[in-house]
């Protein structure tokens, strides 16, 4: 089990180890989109790149980024992952849209 603390919102939820980051935060309520992205992303499938988020603390609790999001955030920070990429297995602080 992880913490995911959501720190603009100030929000923690309890999340199963596997449990993928867009999911979660969907389900309690976390706006993870921009205006726009709201009706223009994929839905979760890492094509969009509109989930985008920053981990500011537990990077090593995240599952390995994907191809995609290498691809994505080629001139990006390590610490930029996609939600709907990102599997937690521990503790975890989330900057939305940064």
């Amino acid at each position: 089990m992880g913490n995911i603390k959501f720190v603009k919102e100030n929000k923690e939820i309890v999340a199963a180890d596997g449990a993928n980051l867009r999911l979660k935060a969907i389900e309690n309520g976390i706006d993870i989109y921009t205006f726009l992205s709201k009706m223009t992303n994929c839905g979760g499938y890492g094509q969009c790149a509109t989930c985008v988020v920053e981990i500011v603390e537990g990077l090593e609790n995240l599952s390995p980024r994907t191809d995609v999001e290498n691809k994505k955030f080629k001139k990006k920070p390590e610490n930029y992952r996609l939600a709907c990429q990102t599997l937690v297995n521990g503790p975890v602080s989330v900057v939305t849209k940064p």
